[in-house]
Parts: structure tokens; sequence; C-alpha cells
């Protein structure tokens, strides 16, 4: 099921990809992604929501030809990625970047800030000299960082400071796709904040996609327009952000949001933590979810249902979707031993 209007063209498309990885001692193979499909319109933003492990970093890393697939297709602006060659890779990375979870850990220690930014400048552009450092300039006050922080190196910036001196940096070969990698998630909750606006700014100013991967459902909520929830590499449930997060239809959505924490330290989780144990490299036969859901039913554990869909640009994996005496998951997990 995709997620882009037939009216509107898809900056990303992405069709049954798959990626596995050999275990630590070579026993087996662990499925990171599995056979997994959506599309993104151009000018908005798809969140990848899910658990560590869940296997959102692994489709990024293979959208942006970092690791091979396994299996499937990526098209980028009409472009195959998969199996592309050097040449091809080169001119896309001008126009798709990627911002990491990190900000200090993404910039070279040893060289200043003005460097870093002017770095992907230097291997894409002519820019040279006076005109490479007054577009450094232009690109630092962009993301609202003052001229001195040119020559600093990053440790002597904040968190904030430098995971916007990485966003200048992926904008400097005027991208039309950025892919944030939990882009806040090591920010204090004010700088958070902060980062959220500059990135919906720098999307409304030049028209940017987006694809969001997140664990933290208020950021999903702040700039996506659509979600695709993952679980041990599959996809359980995709469609407007508004909707799938009012009206979850999968079980382990569900469980994402009763789990989610407030501010407040005085309010509790809706409900307690899915049961059972997480298999290890994803689930090879029935639905990812069964062995943790306190909703299985036998057949769950037998077959892997499909995106079923909710309404036209809303599915999800489970066979209780359009069911209307669907068992209540919250009450079944609080009976859950």
């Amino acid at each position: 099921m995709g997620v882009v209007p037939p009216s509107v063209s898809p900056a990303v498309t992405v069709t049954g990809l798959t990626k596995r990885f050999r275990g630590r001692r070579g026993d087996g193979e662990i499925i990171a992604v599995d056979d997994v499909s959506f599309t993104v319109a151009t000018q908005t933003t798809l969140g990848l929501v899910g658990e560590s492990g869940s296997g959102k970093s692994t489709v990024a890393l293979v959208m942006l030809g970092l690791v091979a697939a396994d299996a499937g297709t990526v098209d980028v602006f009409g472009q195959r990625v998969t199996g592309a060659d050097h040449r091809t890779m080169r001119r896309l990375r001008r126009e798709v970047q990627i911002v990491f979870q990190e900000p200090l850990e993404s910039l070279d220690p040893r060289m200043r800030v003005g460097a870093a930014i002017a770095e992907p400048l230097i291997l894409h552009t002519d820019l040279r000299g006076a005109a490479l450092r007054q577009r450094v300039l232009e690109l630092l006050a962009l993301v609202s960082l003052p001229d001195d922080l040119y020559d600093r190196y990053p440790h002597e910036a904040s968190g904030g400071q430098q995971q916007r001196v990485n966003i200048a940096r992926a904008l400097a070969t005027h991208p039309r796709l950025l892919v944030l990698d939990e882009p806040t998630s090591s920010l204090d909750v004010s700088v958070r904040a902060d980062i959220l606006r500059l990135l919906l700014r720098l999307q409304r100013e030049f028209g940017l996609t987006y694809i969001l991967i997140s664990h933290d459902l208020s950021s999903i909520r702040a700039m996506c327009d659509q979600v695709a929830v993952m679980y041990l590499g599959r996809i359980v449930e995709v469609g407007p952000v508004a909707t799938v997060l009012s009206d979850p239809q999968h079980p382990y959505t569900e469980f994402l949001l009763g789990s989610e924490l407030s501010l407040d330290p005085e309010v509790k989780p809706r409900t307690p933590p899915a049961s059972g144990e997480v298999s290890g490299g994803g689930a090879p036969t029935g639905c990812c979810f069964a062995r943790r859901c306190p909703i299985r039913r036998e057949t769950c554990l037998a077959e892997q249902p499909a995106l079923r869909p909710v309404t036209e640009d809303h599915g999800a994996a489970c066979i209780w979707v359009g069911v209307d005496d669907r068992p209540a998951i919250f009450a079944a997990a609080a009976k859950a031993p």
C-alpha cells in the first residue's frame, strides 16, 4: 500500500525491499528489512516509527546506497538506487542527504565548522576561495548560527548548534530529499523543539521532502504527513499520521501509543509493555508480532497477513482489520501473565 495520492509524483518509491545480515557468529541470518514497500510524495514527510531494531535505519542506508539490498528496488526522483553504479550514486548524493542521530559524532573533531560545511561543496561544486567561504556563511545564517562559529571546532558548540551544523552541511548541495535519522533524540526537550521548527521552516522554504526515522511519537506528530509503523523489519501499519495515531488498527501501533511517556512524571503509560519475547531476526512464518500479541489467534502464528485496507489511504497487517468484535488489546495485555 502506498502513501502517495495518484495525482502526486513520488519522490521515493520502495518496492519489496529486503535486507539480511549474517549473525555475529556466522550462524544463520538476521532479517533486518523484510519485503518493505512504501512511497513518499514530493514535498511531504514520511515518518518511519518503531522500536530500536525494527529496521528503520537499515531502510535508510539501503535507500542512500550505503548498504546493498538483497531484494527489491528503491527509486529516488525516478532514478534507480539499488544496483546503481558509482557515477549515478555520486550524482544522486547531491539530491539526497542524511542527518544522523548523534550530532557530535557526525563531525570530524579535527575539522573546524566552516571546513565541515564546505566539504560537500568542494566535492560537488566548483566553489573555491572567497566564494566558498561566502556560501558557508550563508548556510550558517540559514540555520540561525553566528558567523564566528565558522572557525570553531565542533566541541566548542552546543549539541543543538552541532546538529544545526549538520543540517547546514546537508543542505549545502541543494538536495531535494533529506533522511533524518533520529535527528533530535540526543538533544534536550527545548532544543529538540527548536530543531523541529527549523526543519519545518526549511521544508517550506525549499520544498524539501523528508523521511523522518524516529521512535518519538511527538516528533512524528509534529513533522509528518504520513507514517509507516515498523516491527521486526516489516511495515505493520501505514497511513496519514493523524489517522494512524488517533485510530490505530494494528496491536503493535496501539502498544506504541499506550507506552508513550508523558513529560509529567506523575502520568503513567496507559498499558503495560507487550509480553513475550522478541524473535531474533524476524519471524520466518506468521505475523511478526504474534508472539507478543495478547489478541493473537492460531492463524496469526502460521500466516503473515498482508496490509489490509482500513480506508483508501490507511492499511494494517492484522487479521482483525475490519472485524467488529475485535478484542480490546489493553484489557487483554493487562490479563496476560
